[in-house]
């Protein structure tokens, strides 16, 4: 169950020639692919191309009506290496992950790839996750295609664009017998917009042609002495089959070209950050015409030295706009320009950050500095940083005499982030993981703090307050492998932590059968809440959801008992924390040796909240009885101790004044957004705390039996009450 559904956007993807598509860049991406004939798709869904997977998987009636096997890859280096079915045979092929991490995993497959070449069209559709949104390493999918000899497309982020260089990149592919990425900017895959449509094409070969006419080129396998003739290759043929498609086919663009003698140069995903930060300066429209000449490289790798050469004429500086660094497109236009013996001004990092995302505001002081240098717009008025007077804007304020003088405050003052506590990400309301990780701390307190190798997924929040736990992490399903070195005779164990999404993905192999190999003594917690939640809720082997077309149900306990596992204990409810703690604990001081698993197991909550309140909703409407659970905190008893937000972190446990007057630590309360998981009431059990915690049923449209039940019971404790207040009242007298 991903956590977006595109049953009802899929069927736009059969839309025909001269038909506008409106949508989103994900979606244009799925059309483009059924435009272009492509034989087979296959990739591992992440952020911020999850999405895509999540299209093809909903299209897939629509996919199989023009023969396209589509494939929910294992990981990515198994979805890169589903292109060699393109080395052999005339099939156009693609495949998508996540950048850069996606490509790093991949990195074997698709440099084997890149060195034999390839016959039919390969497109790697990479979503580049960079910058400050991102949740991994700053790292750019530059490199790699530098170092593999792959081209690299940086479409403009809008849909013609994007829709071009998917049919593009399969041009390029078999013109040049090379893979071809496709990178796709977070922005870009969820852009909004149209384009004209033209019809689905059918393979022109396909998978089954392939199957029944089988055929083995020995000069495309990587093996002496064929790979030692493959480096030639790429640079004698393959590179400029390349240059001269993309000079043809006049991929990059040229905007505003003699209209100034400075110009900008820049890879297509910069275009709409540029042409905004023009407009802020009056020298562009909001239709994007520039009034300075733009060399817009929709193809960031390989550079075409003619064109950069035809962009320098008659200009006497140039500025390169390149996210990132190492600034690998500067130091090439460099080379060009040297080579060349072309004599003007370059200017790229000298006047933009060297390192990090560019946003429009970056961008303007890049090039309001450029422009400056040369004269093409007046200097700012820089004033000193304590003359600078900021207006005070009040909400809602009462209007005061235009005489008036306004209220002011320095600009020394402080900051937003300097006055403002930063708010770590967490555990959403009712995760299930969230209990495993109050075990862990509630066994901390007993037996000492543990070496933790933590993993890529939603557990890795674990690292921050209120858990504060996780030495490392290395890569997804690595967990186990991160603590491979830390295996030794000592009088602790170190704890590893993966997914069942990680587990699938590399964690089986890499952590699990090498910790038996190796004979480890240490624990692994593998957290099964039935999907790979970080990604976006997909199916995976050992998901309980009947999915129709793959095959799922697949215990981990038996798979870990298959390589070799002795000690194997699996929790079916991770809010269970007293058996959650007790389990943990014997995990950490068993004398049993050998490499120990305990699998905690309770769905997503989101998951769950997403297939629960949708029945609920039209149960409420139908006019059926509903009950919801939540829990409370009874004022009066609360200590004001607070340990139970400490021990779990869940977002809806708040604070409140003291109702008693004579006491000032505020109380512990429960929000609305209260799942009824039942966690906060087990804390306070399992970490012996106060009593206050209680759980409420809450009942929509209740039967006669409801009502009675509530009638008698308010008609009870109001009888309490009062006979309570009659005693106080005698005792007072």
């Amino acid at each position: 169950m991903a956590e977006r559904s595109f049953v009802q956007e899929v069927q736009k993807l059969r839309q025909g020639e001269g038909e506008v598509f409106s949508g989103e860049g994900i979606l244009a991406v799925a059309k483009a692919l059924l435009e272009s004939g492509v034989s087979y798709v296959a990739g591992y869904q992440g952020a911020p191309i999850s999405h895509l997977m999540d299209v093809l998987a909903d299209a897939q009636d629509i996919l199989s009506d023009y023969g396209i096997r589509f494939e929910n890859s294992a990981s990515e280096a198994t979805a890169a290496a589903t292109l060699a079915a393109s080395v052999n045979y005339p099939l156009r092929g693609a495949v998508t992950f996540k950048a850069t991490v996606g490509t790093n995993v991949a990195s074997d497959a698709l440099a084997n790839l890149a060195s034999g070449g390839v016959l039919g069209g390969a497109l790697i559709i990479v979503g580049e996750d960079y910058g400050e949104g991102s949740s991994i390493m700053q790292e750019r999918s530059h490199a790699f295609a530098m170092k593999s000899q792959m081209w690299l497309l940086d479409p403009r982020p809008n849909l013609p664009s994007i829709v071009q260089a998917v049919k593009d990149g399969f041009d390029l592919s078999e013109a040049s017998n090379t893979p071809v990425m496709l990178q796709m900017r977070i922005r870009s895959c969820h852009v909004h917009g149209q384009f004209i449509c033209s019809d689905n094409q059918h393979p022109k070969f396909t998978v089954k042609d392939a199957l029944e006419n089988p055929t083995r080129d020995v000069s495309r396998i990587v093996l002496p002495p064929a790979s030692f003739l493959h480096e030639k290759e790429k640079i004698e043929a393959r590179w400029p089959a390349a240059v001269k498609f993309i000079q043809e086919r006049q991929l990059n663009e040229f905007f505003a070209e003699d209209s100034d003698d400075v110009g900008i140069a820049l890879q297509g995903g910069c275009y709409n950050t540029l042409i905004r930060a023009l407009n802020q300066i009056g020298l562009a429209d909001v239709f994007g015409n520039s009034k300075i000449p733009l060399y817009v490289m929709n193809v960031a790798y390989p550079l075409i030295d003619d064109e950069f050469e035809r962009f320098c004429r008659n200009k006497k500086s140039i500025l390169v706009l390149e996210e990132g660094q190492p600034n690998f497109v500067e130091q090439n236009v460099a080379n060009i320009l040297r080579q060349r013996n072309i004599d003007i001004g370059l200017h790229g990092k000298d006047m933009l950050p060297m390192a990090g995302e560019y946003n429009t505001a970056t961008v303007l002081a890049g090039i309001r500095s450029f422009l400056e240098r040369y004269g093409k717009i007046e200097p700012q008025v820089k004033a000193a940083a304590k003359q600078i007077r900021i207006p005070t804007i009040t909400v809602a304020a009462p209007q005061t005499d235009a005489a008036e003088e306004p209220e002011y405050i320095n600009a020394a003052d402080p900051t937003l982030d300097e006055t403002v506590h930063s708010r770590p990400p967490g555990f959403c309301t009712g995760c299930p993981e969230r209990p495993i990780f109050t075990a862990m701390k509630l066994v901390e307190r007993e037996l000492g703090e543990h070496h933790v190798s933590a993993d890529i997924g939603c557990h890795l929040f674990s690292i921050l307050p209120p858990f504060n736990l996780g030495n490392t992490t290395m890569g997804y399903g690595l967990g186990g492998a991160g603590a491979a070195a830390l295996n030794a005779q000592a009088d602790k164990r170190a704890i590893s932590v993966m997914g069942d999404g990680g587990f699938w993905h590399n964690g089986l192999t890499s952590g699990i059968a090498n910790s038996v190999f190796n004979r480890s003594d240490n624990l692994t917690i593998v957290i099964d809440n039935s999907y790979t939640s970080a990604t976006g809720g997909q199916d995976i082997l050992s998901s309980t959801a009947l999915n129709p077309t793959r095959s799922t149900g697949h215990e981990i306990e038996k798979a870990v008992k298959g390589v070799g596992v002795k000690w194997v204990k699996t929790i079916k409810r991770t809010y269970d924390l007293k058996t959650m703690t007790n389990t943990l604990r014997e995990a950490l001081t068993t004398q049993e040796k050998g490499p120990k698993v305990l699998i905690a197991q309770s769905e997503c909550m989101l998951n769950k909240q997403r297939r629960e309140k949708k029945k609920v909703r039209s149960d409420v409407a139908a006019g059926k009885r509903v009950v919801r659970e939540r829990f409370g905190v009874d004022p009066d008893t609360c200590t004001g101790d607070h340990s139970c937000i400490r021990l779990s972190g869940c977002p809806s446990l708040s604070i409140k004044p003291n109702p008693d007057p004579l006491r000032t630590d505020p109380v512990a309360t429960v929000m609305d957004s209260c799942v009824g998981c039942g966690l906060c009431g087990e804390v306070s059990h399992a970490a012996v705390l106060c009593p206050s915690f209680f759980k409420a049923q809450i009942i929509t449209n209740p039967n006669g039996w409801d009502k009675l039940r509530h009638r008698v019971r308010g008609w009870f404790i109001g009888y309490l009450q009062r006979r309570d207040t009659r005693r106080r009242e005698q005792l007072s007298f």
